[in-house]
């Protein structure tokens, strides 16, 4: 059996608890398979793949935003319940680190992102960027990853772990081709993105757009530009003409709104980039993806 469990800190290491595999599914409930995700994006995508054999938990609520969450009681307990976990990791989920500290349990960790090349900045307060999921061809390999997470923790589903990994595949294939359709539309040569902070890269470079600047200048929301940076990106957006500054809904908007006011460009703010909504226009991996890609290519038009 493949073992991909790559944890984020040795603490993880030390958590990881090799179970065997039951003869009866997991039925959800508390006497069934325990599996958590960091996201709801990742609690969804891995719920396709779970099938009805576990009922897949989020740490993080609908809309909140990682970069600022501040981790409850209630996750400890629900940590020490679990058999899994799903990370997206590239140091993403800072979040989690303290909890995993106070947690009792032992649970098996799975980094979704494990083995692909993550974008590096230096400067960055990550080092790496870890918004690996905004292009659907990444994760693949998040789904090939979470299938063998659920496997090595339930064995007696691999069947249909399988099955259900394969099927989800071929809809990410097809949101690519869908995605290729929409984006076509617009010129390469006009493909500008502006964003609130640096969370486009990997979308930019599968769709061959430019990413001209971001109003925060880091892979997180937390960060802040200097008056230098801002002023950089005022000059950059007026010289290339930038059509707008996109932004998730969590995002704070009032330095875009500056940016925006000192150069005409309109802001697209109803993005959904690191959480899903309760029903549409969000409720899934698959729909947020259509979604943010729908308003991208109206702000082009």
């Amino acid at each position: 059996m493949k073992k991909i469990f790559n944890s984020i800190t040795s603490l993880f290491l030390l958590a990881v608890l090799f179970l065997t595999g039951c003869g009866s599914a997991p039925s959800g409930s508390d006497s069934g398979l325990g599996v958590i995700a960091s996201t709801t994006f990742l609690a969804d995508i891995t719920q396709n793949i779970a099938g009805d054999r576990a009922q897949v938990k989020s740490l993080l609520p609908i809309g909140a935003d990682p970069h600022a969450y501040q981790a409850a009681p209630a996750d400890v307990t629900l940590i020490e319940k679990s058999d899994l976990i799903i990370l997206n990791g590239l140091e993403y989920e800072h979040f989690i680190e303290s909890l995993l500290e106070n947690a009792k349990g032992e649970a098996v960790v799975i980094e979704a992102s494990a083995g692909l090349s993550p974008r590096e900045d230096a400067e960055s307060e990550h080092g790496v960027d870890p918004h690996m999921w905004l292009d659907p061809n990444l994760v693949i390999t998040y789904v090939e990853n979470i299938r063998d997470g659920l496997t090595q923790v339930d064995p007696a589903g691999e069947a249909m772990y399988k099955a259900n990994a394969d099927a989800y595949i071929a809809q990410l294939k097809e949101l690519n081709t869908w995605i290729e359709e929409q984006v076509n539309v617009i010129p390469e040569d006009s493909r500008l993105l502006v964003t609130n902070h640096e969370a486009m890269g990997y979308f930019a470079e599968r769709y061959k757009f430019e990413v001209a600047g971001s109003v925060i200048p880091s892979f997180s929301s937390n960060a802040a530009p200097s008056a230098q940076e801002m002023a950089g990106l005022i000059d950059e957006i007026k010289k290339l003409r930038a059509p707008a500054i996109f932004m998730d809904t969590a995002d704070n908007d009032t330095l875009a709104r500056q940016v925006a006011n000192e150069t005409g460009v309109m802001i697209v703010n109803d993005l959904h980039l690191e959480s899903l909504t309760d029903g549409a226009p969000a409720g899934t991996y698959l729909d947020m993806m259509r979604h943010n890609v729908s308003r991208i290519v109206e702000a082009f038009k």
